[in-house]
């Protein structure tokens, strides 16, 4: 009996030592084949898809008496057609071990996230939401593209909506990859994880840093817009009463306070379609005008020529009103059907295209080179204050998502990392915000207030922004994950169209950023005003 006991213990001890070295052969020339200087063999192959089945049933079976038996029943399968039951498509399994940890809820409770159901949405939905993200108020500052760039930022309005469109299809792509039967499995669940993969193993958080200090950047730089805008519109709604422009955004961020008391999105979505009506009426006010001046506009003064040193801020603007990229990993995951995505993006793109192109092309072709940054300041003083009020409004119901977004990020980098949280959590047992999470809140109100008060520019602002992350977000950081990633599937012609947005979103992002960089020392300098 002792003799069968060793014996037996003996083949268990060497079939996982053969299976632990085989695992790392495997890994090892998985890796190097990814990084593009081998190819993987068959066998290399094979054994790179054995380790990922292992790695699988070893976290199944190590969620077995956590999981119901609904979720075990209907949770094991996942594939780029949305067929996932509890887990999504098997979304949080990340193949360098960094899967997201299970964290405490803000009620107070444990969460598990793979046994967390999520309600799904509807390409409709989806859609929806990609809508009010591409086609927000800031194609106000289009028609002051068109001034510094005539058919040319035309052309870029265009151009811009094909690139968006085609890397946010690319960035999704980077979400999965194939198992051993070739069908397409979520393995990474956002922007983050992504960049995570890219850089491992020799920097396994880098490109997560990377992505999470833009989307920070972005989502404040928004704020800081919605803040600079209000001030702006009721400033020139009422010129007349001694209220200065930094007052009105004093005023208009003594409003926002209450964010700071916000734990999640359940009552800001109830403003989403007074949001959505407003945007409506300001459109069809301002458009009606321009159609009522027809017989006036400025054919001629739409030109090939460009301003060589504005128009690079005009690419930033236009650029910044096509952002969409941050939550679009999110959207695709809560999707009923993943596999109408790119459908999705296509119908939605195309409308933004053609809507944010006859808006500023009219509005243009009516103010000519009168053209102000925000269009609604060359409306006549009546229309000017109705479409102004309507503009502040939809400002002010839009500020809550971007800040409650960079919120989530702050706290979830440095509050909430599990053992590697840089500061306690923001959220005591009973899910109460506790004082340093309500005063991170209160800081970030007030430093949007701040940037407001001091830079009161809002072309340029924006120009500087989409110049920064979101060229970076949804032109650079796209192209170079798809490149990295799918290397060995890619064929020769989206190698050159990831190439050639890579190069042209480079050069693009740098000049956008010198010159409106250079615009607002210039501003400073001459005290120049909005």
């Amino acid at each position: 009996m002792a003799t069968l006991i060793r014996g037996k213990l003996s083949n268990k001890l060497t079939n996982a030592a053969n299976a632990v070295s085989n695992k790392s052969q495997a890994k090892v020339s998985g890796m190097f084949a990814r990084m593009g200087f081998q190819a993987a063999t068959d066998e290399e192959a094979l054994g790179f898809a054995s380790c990922d089945d292992l790695d699988y049933d070893h976290r199944q079976g190590m969620q077995m008496d956590i999981m119901p038996s609904d979720d075990l029943q209907g949770g094991g399968e996942g594939s780029g057609d949305g067929g996932g039951g509890g887990l999504d498509g098997d979304s949080h399994y990340q193949r360098d071990g960094t899967g997201p940890p299970n964290s405490a809820s803000k009620d107070g409770g444990s969460t598990n996230e793979l046994t967390e159901v999520r309600p799904k949405i509807t390409a409709w939905e989806a859609g929806w939401n990609v809508t009010n993200a591409i086609q927000g108020m800031f194609v106000l500052g289009l028609p002051y593209a068109i001034l510094h760039g005539g058919y040319l930022g035309l052309f870029l309005i265009i151009f811009a909506a094909v690139v968006c469109c085609y890397t946010g299809k690319i960035l999704i792509a980077c979400l999965y990859e194939e198992d051993e039967d070739g069908q397409l499995v979520r393995v990474r669940d956002s922007y983050v994880d992504i960049a995570n993969a890219c850089c491992a193993p020799r920097f396994p958080a880098l490109g997560g840093h990377i992505v999470n200090v833009a989307q920070i950047i972005e989502l404040v730089m928004t704020c800081i817009l919605y803040v600079v805008v209000s001030g702006n519109l009721m400033y020139n709604s009422f010129p007349n009463m001694p209220i200065s422009q930094k007052s009105w955004a004093i005023i208009a961020t003594a409003a926002l306070l209450p964010c700071a008391f916000l734990k999640n999105l359940k009552a800001v979505s109830k403003f989403s379609l007074l949001c959505t009506l407003a945007h409506f009426v300001i459109n069809v006010l301002v458009i009606a005008y321009c159609l009522s001046r027809a017989r006036d506009w400025a054919w001629d003064k739409v030109k090939f020529y460009i301003d060589v040193k504005k128009f690079p801020i005009s690419i930033g603007i236009i650029v910044f009103s096509y952002t969409s990229q941050i939550f679009l990993p999110s959207l695709e995951g809560n999707m009923q059907k993943p596999s109408e995505f790119h459908c999705m993006m296509n119908w939605t793109h195309i409308a933004a295209c053609i809507l944010k192109g006859l808006f500023a092309l009219v509005a243009y072709l009516t103010w000519a080179d009168a053209t102000k940054e925000v269009i609604t300041d060359n409306l006549p003083p009546g229309i000017r204050a109705v479409v102004n009020i309507f503009l502040v409004a939809k400002a002010l119901l839009s500020y809550p998502l971007p800040f409650f977004a960079a919120v989530e990020v702050l706290e979830k980098s440095f509050f909430q990392d599990g053992g590697r949280a840089y500061f306690p959590d923001c959220y005591g047992g009973d899910g109460r915000l506790k004082s340093w999470g309500l005063t991170l809140r209160c800081s970030l109100v007030v430093f949007t207030l701040l940037m407001a008060i001091y830079v009161p520019h809002f072309a340029l602002l924006m120009g500087l922004t989409g110049s920064l992350t979101g060229a970076g977000l949804c032109f650079l950081l796209p192209s170079l994950f798809h490149l990295k990633l799918l290397w060995r599937k890619l064929l020769w012609h989206q190698v050159f169209f990831d190439v050639s947005i890579f190069v042209i979103g480079g050069i693009c992002s740098i000049s956008g950023f010198i010159h409106s960089t250079e615009g607002l020392i210039e501003a400073f300098k001459y005290n120049i005003e909005e």
